[in-house]
């Protein structure tokens, strides 16, 4: 009879702990669900092929080598922005100016480049120029967090608009002070020295900033999940009275974590500049600051998770043309389709809440089966 009872509960606790690793998950599973049928009837509706316009998304996006590296590559500034949202939200900020961190970054690698000694050997020089990115990106949201923590103002709304300031800021530069003379129809900055264009990773047309933001996103994993300092933030995330009553320097916190979010997008510009586009120009201005904050709330805020959600916006943003030669669907589909993704996520996101107070009770019942196991072994 024991053993039964035992048996019972041990199979309760198993099965719990599998529930307990697929629940968070589900919200963003059911998002992307009720995305694709909205998206379908909205191509019916327009009496387009809802079945193979959403073949030629998954052609367009991982269909061949050429669409898999289309893809990557629009997903390597995604991940870096992506953290600059995720990052302050483990201490409950949201934040969305990752677009102006973003351009400021390539901005400021672009300056920096220009500045540094021609003598000065590539992986001294490339590395200076990545700091110079990180720190304007950096500094940008940084400020966000300031005001937020010792002003008292809704970080949202300032980082939108401090991102439109930068943007604004980005142009004015380009376009004036900063200007290359033989950049007539394209003003633009003048271009990086040979020695500082970063090239491709081997086997792939892709460059290394796919490299870099795959490992960025892993060291914010590992700093968030498995430090004090990240367990600190996500406390201060839970409820900022708590963490202060417990003693933590709530306001440092949640400024470092808007720091480290901007540099990542600094970052982001950075490899823009150096990688793609040769010098800083109106190109950089891509939305990838904006599409960031899509693949950061698919991604839950979890910094692991945000490279698999990056590859998944990107191949969607790499298929928009395909739809435009095949059904000749506006280059402007996808955006809608991301909207329509974003705004699902967010509908969800209660049903998440939840799921969360959920998990919670599954949680204890699996620690008291676990203890009733021990109980009976005891008595046995």
């Amino acid at each position: 009879m024991r053993s039964d009872v035992s048996t019972s509960v041990s199979a309760h606790g198993s099965g719990a702990r599998l529930m307990l690793g697929m629940l968070p998950g589900v919200p963003t599973l059911c998002a992307v669900g009720c995305t694709l049928l909205l998206f379908s009837l909205f191509l019916l509706v327009q009496g387009q092929p809802a079945a193979q316009a959403l073949g030629l998304i998954g052609e367009g996006a991982f269909g061949s080598w050429f669409a898999w590296q289309n893809t990557l590559l629009r997903a390597a500034p995604l991940m870096l922005t992506a953290l600059c949202v995720a990052l302050p939200a483990q201490v409950g900020l949201i934040v969305i100016g990752g677009e102006g961190a973003l351009a400021l970054g390539g901005l400021a690698a672009a300056v920096a480049a220009q500045a540094v000694p021609h003598g000065l050997p590539w992986f001294v020089a490339l590395p200076l120029v990545a700091v110079a990115g990180m720190a304007a990106g950096g500094v940008w949201i940084g400020a966000v967090g300031a005001l937020r923590q010792w002003r008292g103002v809704n970080e949202t709304i300032s980082s939108l608009l401090m991102s439109y300031i930068a943007i604004a800021l980005f142009k004015q530069l380009v376009e004036g002070p900063l200007r290359d003379p033989a950049s007539l129809n394209k003003p633009s900055t003048p271009p990086l020295p040979d020695a500082l264009a970063i090239g491709s990773m081997p086997g792939l047309d892709v460059h290394w900033g796919l490299f870099w933001g795959v490992l960025a996103c892993i060291a914010a994993w590992i700093f968030v999940r498995h430090s004090t300092h990240g367990f600190a933030m996500r406390v201060a995330g839970g409820n900022f009275r708590a963490a202060r009553l417990v003693g933590l320097p709530v306001n440092r916190l949640a400024f470092a974590a808007c720091v480290m979010g901007g540099a990542a997008a600094g970052l982001a510009g950075m490899f823009e500049v150096a990688a793609v586009q040769g010098s800083a120009n109106a190109s950089l201005l891509a939305g990838y600051g904006y599409a960031g904050i899509l693949v950061a709330f698919a991604a839950r805020q979890n910094p692991l998770a945000i490279v698999l959600c990056a590859v998944l916006v990107g191949g969607i943003e790499a298929s928009g043309s395909l739809l435009q030669r095949r059904l000749g669907l506006p280059d402007a589909t996808t955006l809608f389709l991301q909207g329509l993704l974003f705004a699902n996520l967010l509908a969800w996101e209660a049903f998440g809440v939840r799921l969360a107070a959920w998990r919670t009770k599954l949680q204890a019942a699996a620690r008291a089966g676990e203890a009733g196991v021990q109980m009976e072994r005891t008595h046995a």
